[in-house]
């Protein structure tokens, strides 16, 4: 075990997998754009042969996040759904059954619905709150449980302790959607979880200035046949959105300790409006996975959704509204963002049973002055209420 390996999680994510350059002492270590690296004779190299199959900045990056999730390998891709089609495409095939949760992020719903449904895998949508429904949803053809907690956009959360030991008692593989927690406030291996999926995109690059994908998994055979997958089909990120995504990460201890203290505040101005109807928050106390949140993350993330309280012409008028808060999709950033997920993310289930309520608004919490985003939001309430 390497030294970083001990350290804590703000010092791995400054550190681990990203030593001082050993020809000229930089302590950042330099982007490698080269897509091909010289070889003393045939068949031999110093682990890099071509960019594709691996490069020295994406290596930087995949030993980093392996490091945050506590696992053994880590692989980077050039999205959040390249990286899951990659575990998909390596677990499951024709006649093999995947569990989504009932409110999965529509872009895993498409991919499993549209894209790998016409190849013959079967899916269905299941409570993951509820194991006993579960249970009797999982057919002996069934190869992944498929995990989102907190969920995007209802924040629904998942023991995964508990659902882990229901999925490997039916020989099924459990993935993590990992991106809402991220490594810092949650660690779905040590939990019993076999796979930890990350939208880069979001809380790990952290700065909405690149898009990127990353897996984590401890079981080194299946590493090497995602590895395999990640060099035929090519959905890898470049030198350069590996360095960004490298330079977020080392802050963001700092800035989910932000994201999570605006929240709170956040939350406590929409529970006391009248235009807000419900607001469902992992910390409320009254929030149905409140207890498993408490229990399995640290703190309990950025990410807060609210049901408007005049319906969906409410919610849409809202979103407008706000000057702080940017209406944008995508989440996770320093900038707070504002979204009716039923138009804009989650579009893509309209007329599904994974369906999202129209008067639903979601916001991806930002590090602003505190009290800027609560006055933003406030006027924008009193605006439509």
């Amino acid at each position: 075990m390497s030294g970083w390996e001990r350290d804590g999680f703000e010092t791995r994510a400054v550190h681990a997998g990203q030593p001082s350059d050993a020809q000229t002492g930089a302590v950042v270590p330099p982007i490698s754009l080269a897509t091909t690296f010289a070889q003393p004779a045939v068949g031999e190299h110093s682990g890099f042969e071509y960019s594709r199959t691996a490069n020295p900045t994406r290596r930087a990056l995949e030993l980093c996040v392996a490091s945050l999730e506590g696992g053994a390998h880590g692989l980077a891709f050039a999205s959040g759904m390249a990286a899951e089609d990659a575990v998909l495409r390596t677990l499951v095939g024709p006649g093999d059954h995947v569990v989504l949760p009932t409110d999965a992020y529509g872009g895993t719903f498409r991919l499993v619905s549209k894209v790998l449904a016409p190849t013959g895998v079967e899916w269905s949508a299941v409570d993951l709150t509820a194991l006993d429904a579960l249970a009797d949803a999982l057919p002996e053809r069934t190869r992944v449980v498929w995990i989102e907690t907190p969920t995007n956009p209802m924040l629904t959360c998942v023991d995964i302790a508990a659902v882990a030991e229901t999925a490997h008692a039916r020989g099924a593989l459990v993935v993590v959607d990992n991106t809402f927690a991220t490594p810092y406030l949650q660690q779905p291996l040590s939990l019993g979880a076999d796979v930890v999926v990350h939208s880069s995109t979001k809380y790990l690059g952290g700065h909405s200035d690149v898009v990127g994908g990353a897996v984590v998994v401890n079981d080194a055979d299946l590493a090497a046949r995602l590895a395999f997958l990640q060099n035929a089909a090519g959905g890898v990120p470049s030198p350069f959105d590996c360095y960004l995504t490298l330079r977020g990460i080392k802050t963001l201890a700092v800035r989910m300790d932000r994201h999570c203290e605006n929240a709170r505040a956040v939350v406590a101005l929409l529970g006391e409006h009248g235009g807000v109807e419900r607001v469902l928050y992992p910390g409320l106390p009254t929030h149905p996975g409140h207890e498993v949140a408490r229990r399995q993350m640290s703190d309990f993330g950025g990410m807060v959704s609210f049901m408007a309280a005049g319906g969906e012409a409410a919610a849409v008028a809202l979103v407008a509204k706000t000057r702080v808060f940017t209406l944008a999709e995508s989440l996770g950033a320093v900038e707070s963002l504002i979204e009716h997920p039923a138009r804009m993310t989650h579009a893509s289930v309209e007329g599904s049973a994974l369906a999202v309520d129209p008067a639903l608004v979601r916001l991806s919490v930002g590090i602003e002055t505190v009290n800027d985003l609560v006055t933003d939001l406030r006027q924008a309430l009193d605006a439509v209420s």
